[in-house]
């Protein structure tokens, strides 16, 4: 029973309750075409890949929405994502879909360069049991981790180079991994983050956070700062401030909650500003 209420928690974290990538096939053509998609939380590091073909398609987020006005009445929000396709630089299509709860419907590709539109319908999985993998594209990196099952994070760049980290263990079985896709460390690109819960009572989610290095286009595990006066060991609960390009991580020890400040400097050092007693 924990293993089970742990996978529905997994899949409201990386908000579907269905396993990726979904896989859609065209409705009402002689010669119909699948395709699967990937994606992360705001609909970054999607990819496209067609049944049958080896490639795979960078999808560029275009638009994203949510519907909120059925919540008094009980009812799920409804998140609308646009993607644009792209292929050597060029925009060449784009794709949409609407998705729900536990749904995903009005799913859509419009080939650009004559203007035709696809309407797609979402094969769901002929199995309940999901295996945790999942990947994202992100910089021209493929990357591929497990949300439950083992502990690699895999990431083949498009020069061929392969790297393999190992992200942290779970304290408990029950436990899974949560996904993150952001600009941790404010450069204007897009980092990837992994977080799982502490391993003392599970009331607070330890972070791994690897940003991605323009200069070499590669991606390097953010170091924690060793400064002695922080409150909290390691990063948790992460939040970011990109106005004011701070870093906050905060943890309960003993009965208090309490919040680190950090910024970055230069080499992507993790800067200790102060310490502050947080609520919970």
């Amino acid at each position: 029973m924990k293993r089970i209420l742990a996978i529905t928690f997994l899949m409201l974290s990386i908000s579907s309750l269905y396993a990726q990538p979904f896989t859609f096939k065209s409705i009402g053509l002689v010669k119909p075409f699948r395709f699967q998609i990937y994606y992360g939380a705001m609909g970054k590091g999607a990819f496209v890949q067609y049944v049958g073909q080896k490639g795979i398609i960078p999808l560029r987020i275009k638009s994203r929405s949510v519907d909120s006005t059925e919540r008094k009445s009980g009812q799920p929000d409804m998140t609308t994502y646009v993607w644009e396709e792209v292929i050597d630089g060029q925009v060449t299509g784009s794709y949409g879909l609407v998705e729900g709860l536990r749904n995903l419907e009005d799913i859509w590709y419009l080939r650009k360069k004559d203007g035709k539109r696809f309407s797609m319908e979402y094969l769901r999985q002929e199995t309940e049991e999901y295996d945790g993998e999942n990947k994202y594209l992100l910089h021209g990196a493929l990357l591929s981790f497990n949300y439950m099952n083992h502990d690699r994070l895999s990431i083949v760049y498009p020069d061929g180079v392969k790297k393999v980290f190992e992200l942290p263990d779970f304290d408990s079985p029950s436990y899974v991994r949560n996904s993150y896709i952001a600009d941790y460390n404010f450069d204007g690109y897009d980092d990837i983050a992994f977080s799982i819960p502490d391993a003392g009572m599970g009331v607070y989610q330890t972070y791994s956070i690897y940003l991605y290095q323009p200069a070499t286009k590669r991606f390097e595990k953010l170091s924690e700062s060793s400064d002695s006066r922080v409150k909290c060991y390691g990063l948790n609960n992460v939040a970011i401030d990109q106005h004011k390009k701070l870093l906050y991580s905060s943890c309960r020890g003993g009965a208090r909650w309490w919040k680190d400040v950090y910024r970055f400097e230069s080499g992507n050092k993790l800067v200790w500003i102060k310490s502050t007693e947080a609520k919970e």
